[in-house]
């Protein structure tokens, strides 16, 4: 009989958490909320540092995707374009600063990001 009791995950190093995490957020410019998403999923219970920082690209890609969401919705006025423009130059500038903070080890928290995830 094979044992199947779940086994404890061992917690990254402080530098992988540290890559994992600036992974991440320069993932979020790319493919948007999905790796913010995976990460979460997947390395939360890796580690206090990763944790922290996949949830908080996690809240900020969401609220990124509700200001493409306002923007697509609002694109026949002129202002849902300029929504879109803005949103998508936020999200580069927060998330390469983002990333230059995980890479540092330092916590960061986006600015204009809505909690949904506590």
């Amino acid at each position: 009989m094979s044992d199947t009791t779940p086994t404890a995950v061992p917690p990254l190093s402080a530098s992988d958490e540290r890559l994992w995490a600036t992974l991440i957020h320069v993932g979020g410019i790319v493919f948007h909320f999905l790796p913010a998403l995976i990460g979460y999923l997947v390395l939360r219970d890796r580690g206090a540092f990763i944790h922290q920082q996949t949830r908080t690209a996690l809240n900020f890609q969401l609220t990124v995707l509700a200001g493409y969401i306002v923007g697509i919705f609002t694109s026949w006025f002129i202002v849902g374009l300029l929504v879109l423009l803005a949103v998508a130059a936020l999200n580069i500038v927060f998330s390469v600063i983002a990333a230059v903070a995980a890479n540092t080890g330092e916590h960061y928290e986006y600015p204009l990001a809505i909690r949904f995830i506590r």
